[in-house]
């Protein structure tokens, strides 16, 4: 007879469901165990430099949002040729009869533009095949590189100004007045001091730097002591320097006694700033000079003390203040700083080949160009030298493009202004090109880690 389990009335089997039972339970222990076991996950391969490259194409960053801000005010300038020309606009009148009237004739309006703003800024084909057949000379085959760093060197100045004032915190509007001053007291120790070649460029550079700084100091002193706001102080500044510069001019002894209208007489030989290709290109050593002040601001502003307080004191003064740091020298500093950068530009104009003499309108508006050029290369000293050459190169090319194209000189003007516009909004170039966030911060990592 076989056993019978008493309870549940079942046969026996004791030895066999042990077994099973102990089976069961170490196969529930190991998948609770594998369930509570984290998984290893495999490590991410690095990204390479290809895909990178790749991945922040058409991100917003700094280097794709300007240059589609190039690319849509080029579009919009485009766009206000064609308006703006009555022949090419009437063939809009039948363009749905003949649309290849009104689409080559606005090609050909555009594209000749464009094609004389690239030969008057940086290569002319023509002239370079002309010396090639030894029909031309070299001169003019560097004319147009010559023409763009001659309009670069004082923007780079007035750029650098209003970045470095950017940078502490302050808006120096007064560039314009400050490179005015600059360029009276150049000017004047240019023909009234009888020095020696090389002492006479030198004390006229140096008086330059010393009116840009007395025009600087002036805001500086009252935002430090009295509160008063820079921006209003550097605007009436300017009209100061503005009416200065005119009664100055037709003063006995300043004004050239061989003429009758407002000139002054002309800088001497020996205190002009010596060109760096001979007397057939008007490039000069002030781009030399500009591009030592951008190294030397630059140089300040991220490995001097000096500069780590600029820098703070633009960022939070309280905090800075509480530092340790004094507010009111600095502000005092930054603003004379500004102006010395800004009294060279205005001496550029009159001591280099832009001009031989004081005249109402002798430096233009190099001071206000250099505010769209500090805000165009982000208020860093490399980026408004390369915003300077930009500029200078718009303005070179764009007295080709009015001489054989016809196209007003203003729609340079006008170009620029798109340019700043857009890159100031990255907002509406990311919302038209459907720009991805910029993925900076994975770069950089990359970039610490190596590839």
């Amino acid at each position: 007879m076989s056993d019978v389990n008493p309870q549940s009335g079942s046969p026996d089997k004791e030895p066999a469901s042990e077994a099973q039972a102990a089976q069961t339970a170490l196969g529930n222990t190991e998948q609770a165990s594998t369930a509570n076991t984290p998984k290893v996950s495999e490590p991410e391969p690095k990204p390479s430099l290809g895909r990178l490259f790749l991945d922040n194409l058409w991100a917003a960053n700094t280097f794709t949002v300007t240059l589609l801000s190039l690319v849509l005010a080029i579009v919009v300038g485009a766009i206000l040729m064609i308006i703006s020309d009555p022949d090419v606009l009437s063939t809009y009148s039948y363009i749905t009869s003949r649309p290849s009237d009104a689409i080559n004739s606005s090609w050909t309006l555009v594209s000749e533009a464009y094609s004389n703003l690239f030969k008057g800024a940086v290569f002319d084909p023509e002239a370079f095949s002309a010396w090639v057949s030894g029909d031309g000379g070299w001169p003019a085959v560097l004319a147009p590189i010559s023409e763009t760093l001659t309009y670069t060197a004082p923007l780079v100045f007035t750029g650098l100004s209003v970045a470095l004032a950017f940078r502490g915190g302050l808006f120096n509007i007064g560039a314009q007045g400050q490179a005015m001053i600059g360029v009276i007291l150049a000017a004047v120790a240019g023909f009234l001091l009888p020095l020696p070649p090389v002492l006479h460029l030198l004390v006229a550079v140096l008086a330059g730097a010393l009116g840009g700084a007395i025009w600087g100091f002036i805001p500086g002193i009252l935002k430090a002591r009295a509160g008063a706001h820079e921006v209003i102080n550097t605007i009436m500044l300017n009209y100061v320097a503005t009416y200065f510069l005119a009664w100055i001019i037709v003063q006995n002894g300043v004004q050239d006694p061989a003429r009758a209208d407002a000139i002054s007489r002309a800088v001497e030989s020996s205190a002009q700033l010596p060109r760096l290709f001979g007397d057939n290109l008007r490039v000069h050593t002030g781009i030399l000079l500009a591009v030592l002040a951008t190294w030397a601001v630059a140089w300040l502003l991220n490995r001097s003390t000096l500069g780590f307080e600029l820098r703070a004191v633009g960022a939070n003064p309280d905090a800075a203040r509480t530092a340790g740091i004094s507010v009111t020298k600095t502000y005092v500093l930054i603003m004379v700083f500004a102006g010395i950068l800004a009294g060279l530009g205005g001496a550029n104009m009159v001591l280099g080949s832009t001009a031989s003499a004081l005249t109402p309108l002798v430096i233009a508006q190099i001071g206000f160009d250099g505010i769209l050029v500090a805000l165009l290369g982000r208020v860093k000293p490399w980026g408004v030298l390369l915003a300077a050459l930009l500029f200078g190169a718009l303005q070179a090319g764009g007295n080709r493009m009015q001489s054989y194209s016809g196209i007003s000189l203003e729609l340079v003007t006008v170009l620029q202004a798109l340019i700043v516009i857009f890159i100031a909004a990255p907002a509406l170039v990311k919302a038209i090109f459907q720009l991805r966030a910029a993925r900076a911060a994975r770069l950089q990592t990359s970039l610490a880690k190596g590839w």
